[in-house]
């Protein structure tokens, strides 16, 4: 299923659709109301990893009270070597919480100082952190979100199409599960040796040419991949469009549950309020139906 948008107006496919979202529309509201009487707890600066003796770092919050809610995990941008937990490209985790989620927004080693894949290796040690600890914060581990910006949505992307691949496990929690139900992609990079910045992802050894194809989630797209919601603008200076439309495309062709939101003239995507309606409703759409 593929949505597109544009600043002037939305296509819906069908009368079935709009019920649907009138439904959710109508559940969410209902849930939102009962969670908006709950004080929200804030964490800052939690370790969630630890790798070579250096701590790994997150913003969390939550909802005081009993569970199950779903998590969201946050992965900003900054081509991999810039960026932060609580710039524009994240999410703000306070915000999220007062939506009933446990929101996370993880830092991540950058390539200045620790290259690729190391980036990718702390995403994947942040969603065993949040399975391992599921139970202490009321998380429903069949409702673990990713939500990623730029180099970050190429990080989210990667974990719902290619997941661990042959990639080691760094940081801690190995025996924890390391899944999640669906992702939201915001103006990210699908295909590395095509982008004019790929070449930032460089390995210390091998097969740099190779490693940038693993790390490129157009090549991973399968049956097994998670639904995705796909968010770029064609006057995109940084990602090209046309890597959200081919990415789309497969998405499409493997009758993969995906949304394309796309956009004209929003430029490169933060995590705007947009975004933050659009990633609502699709990660709605995949909560679980009771």
């Amino acid at each position: 299923m593929t949505w597109y948008r544009t600043p002037s107006r939305r296509t819906f496919l069908g009368g079935a659709a709009a019920a649907a979202g009138t439904w959710l529309t109508a559940n969410r509201t209902a849930v939102e109301a009962r969670q908006a009487a709950a004080p929200v707890v804030t964490r800052t600066d939690l370790v969630y990893g630890r790798v070579e003796g250096s701590a790994l770092l997150a913003n969390l919050a939550y909802p005081d009270g009993p569970g199950p809610r779903p998590a969201l995990i946050s992965v900003h941008g900054g081509r991999w070597r810039a960026g932060n937990r609580t710039d524009a490209s994240s999410i703000k985790v306070q915000q999220w919480a007062e939506y009933g989620f446990v929101a996370m927004s993880i830092d991540y080693r950058l390539v200045g100082g620790s290259p690729a894949p190391a980036a990718y290796l702390d995403l994947r040690c942040a969603i065993r952190w949040m399975h391992a600890h599921a139970a202490d914060y009321g998380v429903d581990p069949e409702r673990v979100y990713l939500i990623g910006q730029s180099a970050g949505g190429q990080m989210v992307s990667l974990a719902a199409t290619l997941g661990d691949g042959a990639y080691p496990k760094v940081g801690g929690w190995d025996g924890a599960r390391s899944d999640v139900r669906a992702v939201v992609s915001v103006a990210a990079a699908y295909d590395l040796p095509t982008l004019s910045w790929g070449n930032l992802w460089t390995p210390v050894s091998g097969d740099v040419e190779e490693a940038r194809r693993i790390a490129s989630p157009m090549n991973h797209v399968s049956a097994t991949t998670k639904p995705i919601l796909v968010v770029h603008s064609d006057d995109d200076k940084s990602v090209p469009v046309q890597q959200a439309v081919d990415f789309a495309g497969k998405l499409k062709a493997a009758n993969i549950v995906h949304r394309f939101v796309h956009y004209t003239d929003k430029g490169h995507m933060g995590i705007t309020d947009d975004v933050i309606r659009e990633a609502r409703a699709f990660i709605a759409e995949q909560e679980p139906k009771k």
